[in-house]
């Protein structure tokens, strides 16, 4: 397991989240989150990234337990941010 992974996993328990399974997983978490933070900081600006992470998560988390579709929200909502991102960026 790499750094990143065990700072996720030892996060989530710390928060009391760590039940929420899949959505706190590394393997979705991490490319979903660095890169619409990429596209976030290059397209907008670099202290738009964090603040659009934390505002993702609260997305999520007003979503988390409402079914299916929590996976399938959280990367919609990160690929919509990283377009819209991506679209400022341009000339």
């Amino acid at each position: 397991m790499s750094t990143l992974s065990d700072w996720i996993d030892e996060v989530a328990r710390e928060l009391g989240i760590d039940e929420l399974g899949e959505l706190v997983d590394p393997e979705l978490v991490t490319p979903l989150v660095l890169d619409m933070t990429r596209d976030v900081a290059h397209g907008v600006a670099r202290p738009a990234a964090p603040i659009s992470a934390y505002l993702l998560g609260l997305a999520v988390g007003r979503a988390a337990g409402a079914g299916p579709g929590e996976r399938e929200l959280a990367q919609g909502w990160a690929d919509h941010l990283a377009a819209r991102a991506r679209e400022r960026a341009r000339p």
